[in-house]
């Protein structure tokens, strides 16, 4: 069964897709963010706002979100 979690502002991501939820202050996740924007395989959830976490999708795609990792681990354990 899909479960959807909020990755803010009224965006959703599909639970079983998530591999990992990082925070976007490494260097590796800088780079790896960089690629991904080059490739256009980098979704921006954020409406504007500071990226707090990087979700990494088993596809290999990038989401972004304005909301700390902890948060979303929270909401997505939760429901």
């Amino acid at each position: 069964m899909q479960r959807f979690v909020n990755i803010g502002f009224g965006n959703i991501i599909n639970t079983d897709k998530i591999v990992t939820i990082v925070s976007p202050d490494a260097a590796p996740i800088k780079r790896m963010l960089q690629i991904a924007k080059d490739n256009g395989t980098a979704v921006d959830a954020t409406c504007g706002r500071k990226t707090k976490s990087v979700i990494v999708t088993g596809d290999g795609q990038l989401v972004l979100s304005a909301l700390l990792p902890e948060t979303i681990a929270t909401r997505a354990n939760t429901q």
